[in-house]
């Protein structure tokens, strides 16, 4: 594999204050040949007045314009904040945005509460739009019973028969005492979003001692089966274990947890080609910080590092106080906060390549970063 070029989606140097920070990437590939991106921006991460922007590309993701949609944050009357905003296309020209509202009614709470280790109040929203993403119409709030701390973690999943997932997980709410649980979930509907199924749990450690952050999914070969990647943290040891693989399918109650791989790193996107070979396009947070793409070609039993393209070597300088071992979760959060890379997102572009996208920058200014690869087996 070999990158054959790569730009800015957003250039976030050019911008005012108030969209100074754009992070949480996601791509979607339109019917038509045009890419969207989204992302969110702010004065800072997860500020309480964050909100989503949209980019548009008709050459392949080589130049993009921001589109002028602007979306509502205040929800039944209550101010919030919106995060992710995942696309995806059920039918020509009619697009899904799936994306988090947070509470922000007290802008002085943070995301994350360090005393209960609680996030704030949120749901799950989604919007429609017919004309490829140049007017959206109103959210709709999706139904997640029983879950709270609820929060979108990645690409909408979409099957050739036409059915959609819809991937987040839960945990706790802000001012909940009780010990957090983790999940992670699809949200199912075969209809177009028109309605959905009871949330599918795709993986829980049984004695919650291992949380599976931001798991990233894409379909499989078969109708319904699916490849999880997931961000793995060991609460016992104090410290983030390597990614996670998980090979599963709608038809199955989750049985078996997701193993560990050789793969380093936090957040991992997969992506499986048409000649079977899967890619995870994974952030790594050591130094120096890394975006690399590894492959499979057994089905995601070994990935050879040899085999590996770093597509993005990253010089953090926030002031971090968690390094990799013995770390402390409450802070752990606070540093989430603060990293200036990450967010992997990959997309294929049909003739072996594939289109990958991530925020980078320095604390001050994160943009959006595109890289176009060649993933031919003889590149």
């Amino acid at each position: 594999m070999q990158v054959e070029a790569r730009g800015l989606i957003y250039d976030a140097t050019a911008k005012p204050d108030a969209e100074r920070i754009a992070f949480f990437t996601s791509l979607c590939p339109l019917r038509s040949g045009a890419i969207l991106c989204s992302f969110q921006v702010g004065p800072s991460k997860h500020a309480p007045t964050a909100t989503l922007r949209l980019c548009r590309s008709g050459d392949g993701g080589t130049t993009w314009q921001e589109l002028p949609c602007r979306f509502a944050t205040v929800l039944d009357g209550v101010p919030g904040s919106l995060a992710a905003g995942e696309m995806v296309e059920t039918e020509p020209g009619r697009l899904l945005l799936f994306a988090t509202w947070f509470d922000r009614s007290d802008p002085a709470r943070p995301l994350f509460d360090p005393v209960t280790e609680g996030v704030l109040r949120s749901r799950q929203l989604l919007a429609v739009s017919t004309d490829e993403g140049e007017s959206w119409g109103p959210w709709g709030i999706l139904p997640t019973p029983g879950l709270t701390g609820c929060a979108t973690t990645g690409p909408v999943v979409r099957w050739s028969g036409g059915t959609i997932a819809h991937a987040f997980e839960s945990f706790k709410e802000y001012d909940d005492p009780k010990p957090g649980h983790h999940a992670a979930w699809l949200l199912v509907s075969r209809d177009g979003a028109r309605t959905f199924d009871s949330p599918h749990l795709v993986a829980q450690h049984p004695e919650h001692r291992l949380y599976y952050w931001d798991q990233r999914v894409c379909p499989g070969a078969a109708p319904g089966e699916f490849i999880a990647l997931f961000w793995t943290h060991d609460l016992q040891e104090k410290r983030d274990r390597n990614v996670h693989f998980l090979r599963s399918s709608l038809g199955e109650r989750a049985r078996e947890l997701p193993r560990e791989t050789n793969i380093p790193g936090q957040i991992a996107a997969p992506l499986l080609l048409e000649d079977g070979r899967l890619l995870a396009f994974v952030v790594d947070r050591g130094r120096p910080g890394t975006m690399k793409l590894w492959q499979s070609t057994d089905g995601g039993l070994t990935w050879p590092k040899g085999e590996s393209l770093t597509i993005h070597v990253h010089d953090e300088r926030a002031l971090l106080s968690q390094g990799r071992e013995n770390i402390d979760f409450a802070q752990y959060w606070e540093d989430m906060g603060k990293w200036s890379f990450g967010h992997p997102a990959i997309r294929p572009l049909g003739e072996g390549r594939a289109l990958l996208a991530f925020y980078a920058g320095t604390p001050e200014r994160m943009s959006i970063h595109w890289a176009r690869v060649d993933t031919s087996p003889s590149s």
